[in-house]
């Protein structure tokens, strides 16, 4: 009898590979990722029967592979559709030459190509390499899912029209891309599953090997590392959210914190502040604990401010103002901001309510922040608070 078959977790795991090695095969994204998505809906009838095979990514590559073939063949009309079909029988081709040896960290290159708007660049990679849906991309972005799904359409449409080639980067490229490469792999390990942060610092690792004069190559690494380090106290048994300044630090990754630490270090010596490197600091003062540092968090969050402003920064500074000057004058910040649409707006103005005694206000924030909460945990975390 098969064992069980998990292909949810093989999805998760190796979905961005088999995308990566397809469209470099096929030069097209939409049929890349249909043969990838047809590959699995087959899995998913055949695998619970015949068990997983040795190599699932293989049998991934291979099966998707194959489907495209048929589809090529059915779809030629003209002598070079069938040359084109023909042409993928070949064995695989040899390996591009240049700097980027990962199929998947070549994708998100090619996908950062400077032809496509920076939003774009960053969703479009997410879909292809994290496997992540629509609606899950439009909630990083915090924008609505039309918008969204408008901005990948668009996206594929300027890579088909611009002919823009699927091919590893020459070395004086690789600088003027990072920015979108590192923001691609941040919010693939934002999205939070153990095997997409898994990926993410995977090829954070990646990245601080091609480019290791980089330091917010090094930072962000820094950053995923510090943060990875406490995903075992991240949830209580029962699956609900743990806030930081309550978790079991003897539950951390006291590796992972020291590789993190290390990290930050050597890009304090380098003096080249960037917003990755100061997120990563803020999260080694964290890790210095307890107590925390607040004073030096905020000073870190003015850096982080004028470096990089926005909304969700604005809204990470005010927690610590309320540590450093009280909760009425982070309200005061936190009602500026006008992010009705992300729970944890409406989390930490909750909180800063119910500090002040206003426990109608804080109810109501509470709950607004569950109805928007997309991870179960945080949600049991919030409703918790709520009943409190």
């Amino acid at each position: 009898m098969p064992a069980p078959v998990d292909v949810e977790a093989v999805f998760r795991a190796e979905y961005g590979r088999a995308v990566a090695v397809l469209v470099r095969f096929l030069g097209d994204i939409d049929l890349a990722e249909e043969a990838v998505q047809d590959a699995f809906t087959t899995a998913v009838g055949r695998w619970p029967k015949t068990g997983v095979p040795p190599s699932p990514a293989g049998w991934i590559i291979t099966t998707a592979r194959n489907r495209a073939i048929d589809r090529l063949r059915r779809e030629a009309g003209r002598n070079g559709r069938h040359a084109e079909a023909a042409l993928l029988h070949t064995p695989d081709a040899p390996p591009e030459e240049g700097p980027v040896r990962d199929e998947r960290l070549r994708l998100i290159f090619t996908c950062c190509h400077p032809a496509l708007a920076p939003q774009a660049r960053v969703a479009l990679t997410l879909r292809l390499l994290g496997g992540l849906t629509t609606p899950q991309i439009a909630r990083a972005f915090l924008v609505p899912e039309p918008t969204m799904a408008q901005r990948l359409v668009r996206a594929k449409a300027k890579i088909r029209d611009a002919r823009i080639p699927y091919r590893v980067p020459r070395d004086a490229d690789l600088p003027d891309r990072l920015r979108g490469v590192l923001a691609v792999v941040y919010l693939i390990f934002n999205e939070g599953s153990a095997d997409l942060c898994a990926e993410a610092i995977r090829l954070g690792r990646l990245l601080t090997d091609l480019m290791p004069d980089e330091p917010e190559a090094t930072g962000l690494l820094a950053l995923m590392l510090l943060v990875e380090s406490r995903r075992a106290a991240r949830q209580d048994r029962e699956g609900v959210l743990v806030p930081l300044p309550e978790q079991d630090r003897g539950r951390w990754d006291r590796d992972l914190v020291t590789e993190g630490q290390d990290l930050v270090r050597r890009c304090l010596r380098r003096n080249q502040p960037g917003p990755y490197q100061i997120q990563a600091a803020i999260q080694a003062v964290h890790s210095d604990g307890p107590p925390t540092d607040w004073t030096q968090v905020l000073q870190l969050y003015d850096q982080l401010t004028a470096l990089a402003p926005g909304p969700v920064v604005a809204l990470n500074r005010a927690v610590a103002v309320a540590e450093v000057e009280g909760p009425r004058p982070a309200l005061d910040l936190v009602d500026t901001l006008g992010l009705d649409g992300y729970h944890v707006f409406h989390a930490v103005r909750a909180d800063l309510l119910r500090r002040l005694g206003r426990d109608t206000e804080a109810a109501r924030a509470y709950e607004a922040a569950a109805a928007l909460a997309g991870s179960p945990a945080e949600r049991a975390w919030l409703e918790r608070r709520l009943t409190r």
